[in-house]
């Protein structure tokens, strides 16, 4: 594909190939696979193995800096790293809450407010800068560091709403599920009704977060707590196996491509 740019326009950003996948079932399917490994393994790391939430936190910094530059250096979308990206900032998210809740003791109603102030200044900055918030259209750098910095602020922001709704109903694990996929119902119909779909894009991109957390919760969780007793390691074993089939699927098969389009910077 040959791009082309006016002499008299400053480049400013590296051109590229769209860098995200088209938003199908199997998006919405292998998002929520990731942030219920993103809520068991991060628990597995921290508390099963002893490692701490502070060391589990450093590793995962560590790996998702690694593995972004890597997401950042291809110049098109390319399913499987783009999909490892999304599971390790998942568990990095999730760790950065668990630290504001059990290591500084901060109330999840102050993080939560905190994050959703700190994502729509995300957004605020994107669209000032881009002057549109489009997932079709992640195709220079820039546009693409927005992007994966707004993910990160959506896992999460998505951890602490669904911990603080846990606090709040007191619900067990089954039961919690029950909310979040309401509103993820509630946010299809709407768009299917005719609402903007950047915002019911990202609606419903915090709330797969509290969604899949719940999930992994409910399968982990002992049956004598009204959980299935499957444990952390089973449960991020079981998605991560899912993943994989998931992701390999769509290497092979392409239906997550986006056609290749022309744009300029």
């Amino acid at each position: 594909m040959a791009t082309h740019l006016s002499s008299a326009t400053p480049r400013v950003s590296r051109q590229l190939l769209n860098k995200v996948p088209e938003v199908t079932v199997w998006f919405w399917i292998i998002k929520i696979l990731c942030t219920t490994v993103g809520e068991s393994f991060a628990d597995y790391i921290n508390e099963t193995l002893g490692v701490g939430l502070i060391p589990t936190s450093v590793i995962f910094t560590v790996a998702l800096g690694a593995i972004l530059y890597a997401q950042m250096r291809l110049r098109a979308y390319q399913a499987p790293v783009y999909w490892l990206t999304v599971v390790i900032v998942s568990i990095t998210g999730t760790l950065y809450t668990d630290i504001l809740t059990d290591q500084l003791g901060v109330p999840l109603w102050i993080s939560s407010t905190v994050f959703a102030v700190l994502l729509a200044g995300v957004f605020a900055l994107w669209y000032r800068r881009e002057r549109t918030l489009s997932i079709h259209h992640i195709d220079t750098t820039a546009r693409e560091g927005f992007y994966w910095l707004a993910v990160l602020v959506t896992f999460a922001l998505g951890t602490a709403v669904g911990d603080w709704t846990l606090d709040l109903t007191g619900w067990g694990p089954g039961q919690a599920v029950l909310l979040p996929l309401g509103l993820i119902a509630a946010v299809a119909a709407a768009w299917r009704l005719g609402a903007g779909p950047v915002l019911t894009f990202w609606l419903a991109y915090i709330l797969t977060r509290p969604l899949g957390a719940n999930i992994g919760d409910w399968l982990a969780t002992p049956s004598h707590e009204q959980g299935l007793g499957l444990g952390t390691a089973g449960t991020s074993g079981l998605f991560l196996a899912a993943i994989l089939a998931t992701v390999t699927y769509l290497s092979v098969s392409r239906v997550d491509v986006l056609p290749a389009r022309e744009t300029a910077d």
